[in-house]
């Protein structure tokens, strides 16, 4: 094995269920270490989750660190960086990965101030290349290459960190395929003590209240999403009617979202959800490249527009140059006549 340390994945369970974006960061980190020669490692933190420990095995870990206490649920900020923090001064990982959620981007810039460590938020690709930094003359073999959208997603930049280990990054959700997970894959647990004082125990959650996402539109086959060009939230309704007639889901462009037409958890796109949907259907979309983000890799895109230069033209495989008002119906029409 390699001398440098291994590659380590936070795991966000909520309940003793993994989240998709962790069994995500798990495929990819199999990758990373594969190429680095090292061992990817979970660091699972809860009450009573060690359940989770075969599921893990089966996308890739090697290991699981597993810090079980009545202390560590439900989630809280302060002991969950205390214990990642004892680690990683007791095992000096090389990378650290966490999913860009709400937990992921709370925890993560905690860990990376407190260890003077770099950090590079909602990455959307990760790869180990080597590193030629010709301003202060030194060669870095082996680094992680943080890539991720910038200047407000005009361009993608790719991210060195030469600080100490670990390179920290967060991972926006959707964006790393996640593997078919093997049963037969075994693996080590390592139990470690939680060292917790009343100072990282401050923090005490009264009363949790929470409420499901109205629409699940990453596992989504067929989505219809509308954009600004939609024109008005009655007119949302068109882009449900086509979405239910092919047993669909229903997305939006960050515009229709702002403009109040439909709720956030429908947004696809950089500040949205990634998808990968069999058939993609984009109503009144330009296209820009926040948008593009989330949704190029679809199987198929059908790209409905008045505008013929409109940029989701470059990524469509089937275009149509017309009014979404008139052209919905009369898809709604056709499929209706052949089903």
């Amino acid at each position: 094995m390699s001398n440098i340390g291994n590659v380590w994945v936070f795991v966000e369970q909520e309940g003793g269920k993994i989240a998709d974006v962790s069994l995500e960061l798990v495929s990819k980190g199999a990758e990373l270490a594969a190429k680095l020669n090292v061992k990817l490692e979970a660091v699972l933190l809860g009450n009573k989750v060690e359940q989770c420990c075969a599921t893990l095995f089966s996308y890739g870990c090697d290991k699981v660190i597993l810090a079980e206490d009545p202390r560590l649920e439900p989630f809280t900020v302060l002991p969950y960086a205390k214990v990642i923090m004892d680690l990683i001064r007791e095992k000096h990982p090389n990378i650290l990965m966490f999913g860009a959620t709400m937990k992921g981007r709370e925890l993560a810039p905690r860990i990376a101030s407190e260890k003077l460590a770099g950090l590079t938020a909602d990455c959307t690709d990760l790869k180990i290349d080597d590193f030629d930094d010709k301003v202060n003359n030194k060669f870095y073999a082996n680094k992680l290459m943080q890539i991720r959208p910038a200047f407000g997603g005009n361009i993608i930049a790719t991210i060195v960190n030469t600080w100490d280990d670990p390179q920290m990054v967060t991972v926006r959700e959707g964006v790393m395929k996640m593997d078919t997970p093997d049963t037969s894959r075994k693996g080590e647990i390592e139990r470690v003590k939680v060292a917790l004082t009343a100072q990282e125990t401050v923090v005490k959650v009264i009363e949790r209240v929470r409420q499901e996402k109205s629409v699940n539109l990453k596992a989504a086959q067929i989505i219809v999403a509308g954009g600004y060009g939609v024109g008005s939230k009655e007119n949302f309704k068109l882009i449900h009617q086509l979405a239910d007639v092919l047993g669909g889901q229903v997305g939006a462009s960050r515009a229709a979202v702002d403009a109040g037409w439909i709720d956030h958890d429908h947004q696809v796109g950089q500040t949205g959800v990634t998808v990968r949907p069999k058939l993609y259907i984009a109503c009144g979309i330009s296209g820009s490249v926040q948008h593009r983000a989330g949704m190029t890799e679809s199987k198929k895109i059908i790209a409905v527009n008045t505008d013929p230069a409109a940029p989701i033209f470059s990524v469509a495989h089937y275009g149509i140059i017309g009014d979404l008002n008139s052209v919905i119906p009369m898809m709604i029409k056709a499929y209706k006549a052949k089903a």
